[in-house]
């Protein structure tokens, strides 16, 4: 995570505004906007691979998935965050223009830069969505993806897919080979 671009703090609808005018993404959290650094090849091709999976197995039901383009407000937190990919089931989420609020699945491809917030105070955000059921970190280089699973009594459950052939999304029923996962991660010319 980047350095706050302000030192002045923001209320959620005045960052709503200030974004719409900038050329680059930044999150907001609890009053500061922070800058998106840009991604790597191999974790742009991992989120488009989770995504493209998820839309071809979605299609034709209520449910979308949506890439890091699309906000995603939580407002208990008072906070928007740009996941690498999430899927709502629900209508409000499906009209949304600006930002989705109620996703039951998430996706963060680590990098070595965001791996530990992502893993911390973004999980700890996170959490606070009633709707989420999983939340799903990718590590690329260990060719690892981590499954975190809402129990009751708001308990999570890590399932580690490491060194398996597949992992499996229960929130939208979607068993994805690790190979779709990492495809064309080590490409080369």
């Amino acid at each position: 995570m980047e350095l706050p671009l302000s030192q002045t703090p923001f209320d959620a609808d005045a960052y709503l505004a200030w974004e719409a005018e900038q050329a680059d993404k930044s999150e907001y959290v609890a009053g500061k906007v922070f800058a998106m650094v840009g991604m790597r090849r191999v974790h742009a091709t991992v989120a488009g691979n989770v995504f493209a999976a998820l839309r071809e197995h979605l299609r034709g039901t209520p449910c979308l998935p949506f890439i890091a383009d699309m906000k995603l407000r939580v407002a208990s937190a008072d906070a928007f965050f740009y996941p690498d990919v999430m899927v709502s089931c629900d209508g409000h989420d499906r009209r949304a223009d600006l930002f989705v609020e109620h996703p039951q699945l998430i996706v963060e491809v680590l990098s070595d830069s965001t791996a530990a917030y992502d893993r911390g105070t973004k999980f700890v955000a996170y959490r606070r969505i009633a709707a989420l059921q999983e939340y799903v970190l990718i590590d690329i280089d260990a060719r690892r993806v981590e499954v975190f699973r809402r129990q009751s009594g708001n308990e999570w459950l890590l399932h580690d897919y490491t060194g398996e052939s597949a992992c499996h999304f229960a929130s939208v029923q979607l068993t994805l080979d690790m190979g779709r996962v990492f495809e064309d991660v080590d490409a080369q010319d």
